[in-house]
Formats: structure tokens, sequence, C-alpha cells
């Protein structure tokens, strides 16, 4: 079999999907994302790749606080609703039930199986974009998605996102255990 070239903008890996929030001209908003990672472990940082035309990212620049909502397949509708809205044109705070932790300016999503509050360590400048980094200070959850403690990928079914099919998806089954499939080539 031979390889073919194919388009170099495809990403042919899924993306998690998450929502963002922050407080814009006084009340909550949202906006989808799938450009959207784990940056670093200690501390915390979570990156997310965000237009800089985003009416959310107002409310994250003015706050230095927001969200991130981990939605699931129950919410697939909400959350491409929320992607191709602006908050500038219609309120998405109203398909939610909306709740704050500790930092009062980062809304949350009840419904979504994982929230986190966040707060803006830094925004890169990478021409249309920016990277915004934004450090972990809480995480939430509840018992129903998590198994010994540990949160459950199949109980919370959470959304991804292929490109170019532009298609949500959910995760599969699992395929083998991380840090020890490989030790059978030791063998």
């Amino acid at each position: 079999m031979s390889k073919i070239k194919i388009d170099s903008g495809s990403s042919p890996f899924p993306k998690p999907i998450v929502l963002l929030g922050s407080i814009v001209d006084g009340r909550p908003n949202f906006f989808t994302v799938a450009w959207f990672n784990r940056m670093s472990r200690t501390p915390n940082i979570w990156g997310a790749c965000v237009g800089k035309a985003k009416y959310t990212l107002k409310g994250i620049q003015e706050n230095k606080t927001f969200s991130v909502n981990f939605p699931n397949a129950d919410l697939v509708t909400e959350t491409d609703y929320c992607g191709i809205r602006s908050g500038k044109d219609v309120d998405k705070s109203i398909l939610f039930d909306i709740f704050y932790g500790e930092l009062a300016t980062a809304p949350m999503i009840r419904e979504c199986p994982v929230t986190a509050e966040c707060t803006l360590r830094e925004l890169v400048d990478i021409s249309t974009h920016y990277l915004l980094l934004g450090e972990v200070k809480h995480l939430y959850s509840e018992e129903k998605y998590m198994t010994d403690g540990v949160l459950d990928q199949k109980k919370m079914n959470l959304l991804i996102f292929t490109k170019p099919a532009l298609q949500y998806w959910t995760l599969g089954e699992v395929v083998a255990d991380a840090y020890s499939i490989g030790k059978e080539l030791e063998k």
C-alpha cells in the first residue's frame, strides 16, 4: 500500500468539544471550541484556540476568568447552536441551568458532566486567533459520572469533533490500558 498526499489543512485526529463561558456585557455567554487541550499538569494549564472576534473572548479579557464545560451527547444540539450563533445576537444562557463556584465571573453549565473554573494565564497571539491559556482553579462533576472515585469516560459520554467530516462523535470502546500495553514488547 502506498501513501497518498492529502490536504495539509486536515486534522486527522478527533478533538474534545468544550463550551467556554464568561460574563459578557453583564450576562453569561458560551461558545463551542474544538481546538482544546491540556498544556501542563502542575500548574494545571488548559489551552484553547479562540478566534479574535469571538464575543465570549471580550468577557474573558475583562474578567480574567472563564469556565470550561464538557458537554455530553445529550447536549449535542445546544453545543452546536453555541458554535453557530453569536452571543451578540442571541442569549445562549437561556439554554442551560447555570451555576457559579468560587470564581463569580466564570458561569458553568450544570448539565455538563464536568465543568471547570479557570483564571486567564495568558493570551498568545497567533495571527487570526489567540491561544488562550487558563489555569484550572476548581473542577466539578457528579458521583454518577465516576467509577471508584475516578471520572468514567463511558458514563460521561463526552462529545468529540472530527474534521474534515464535520461530525460530532462519542468515544468507542477501550482498546488497551495506557502505560501498560507497550510493556508486552519487552517480553
